[in-house]
């Protein structure tokens, strides 16, 4: 697999020089990367478990093989061809799919492709997608959704109109800078705005932010004595989730859920499982 700091570090350095160059690819890369034999570490999976509030098991978290491909994707990602610079990047929406229960002594191998660059109001959109198979079976798939800011395509903002009132509170979450820091440590995903004020200041946000996709695995933890073996989890990342916070999460039906800022109800994330 790909060093992830090193390739964060090169994005980071490339940030400036971009601005003076052409735009960029206006088609996704017609490349496919892929990594063979993936095994998973015991005690990484452990921590993992600790970080996003799972259950210790021999079986793997849904979000968990998001993880381990992270770097292949992220190597993607930083590539000349990407239509879309890494810096300043946002995630705004992740779907994964579980064909069957994955088990920790399981080998995986990994490929990843990016598809479907279309044009947003706030600047492109584009799918980054990735397959983990055992054995030439493919048994998770997941989908991430990344857009890249600049001139709005179409005209200006849409009215985002009356925010609607988030359900009952299932469970208040206390969110602390540690989480920026943990997730960071366990996923490989160094970007600096989720551990640095510096860093968190120069993209806009005031304070730190945590990373979407613990927001995602905190929910589905949650969720996880309801979870069938087969199933699709989808989420759009609305707001960030500054650190520190107060979250509520909020299970309504079976199956939909949200999470919202505790004391002004703004919402951070909203997701099925299906």
């Amino acid at each position: 697999m790909p060093t992830p700091g090193a390739l964060y570090r090169r994005a980071l350095r490339d940030a400036v020089p971009m601005i003076g160059r052409s735009h960029r690819p206006d088609v996704a890369p017609e490349v496919e990367l892929a990594v063979a034999g993936v095994t998973v570490d015991r005690a990484h999976l452990a921590e993992y478990d600790r970080v996003c509030g799972f259950r210790l098991s021999d079986t793997l978290p849904g979000t968990y093989p998001h993880v381990l491909g992270f770097p292949l994707a992220l190597r993607l990602m930083t590539t000349p061809e990407f239509p879309v610079p890494l810096a300043g990047v946002v995630h705004v929406g992740n779907r994964i799919t579980v064909h069957r229960p994955v088990l920790a002594g399981e080998t995986l191998d990994f490929v990843t492709h990016a598809e479907h660059l279309r044009p947003h109001e706030r600047g492109r959109q584009i799918d980054v997608v990735l397959v983990g198979s055992v054995g030439g079976e493919e048994v998770w798939r997941g989908v991430s959704t990344y857009l890249g800011k600049g001139r709005a395509a179409g005209g200006g903002r849409r009215d985002p109109g009356e925010r609607p009132t988030p359900p009952a509170a299932t469970a208040h979450w206390r969110v602390t800078p540690r989480v920026g820091t943990d997730y960071a440590r366990v996923s490989g995903d160094h970007n600096p705005i989720h551990t640095s004020r510096l860093a968190a200041r120069l993209f806009g946000f005031p304070r730190p932010i945590a990373h979407g996709m613990w927001s995602k695995a905190r929910c589905l933890a949650a969720l996880e004595s309801r979870l069938p073996e087969s199933y699709t989890v989808e989420v759009a990342f609305k707001l960030p989730v500054p650190l520190p916070t107060t979250v509520a999460f909020s299970a309504t039906g079976a199956w939909d859920f949200t999470l919202h800022d505790a004391r002004t109800a703004r919402p951070h994330l909203v997701g099925t499982v299906r």
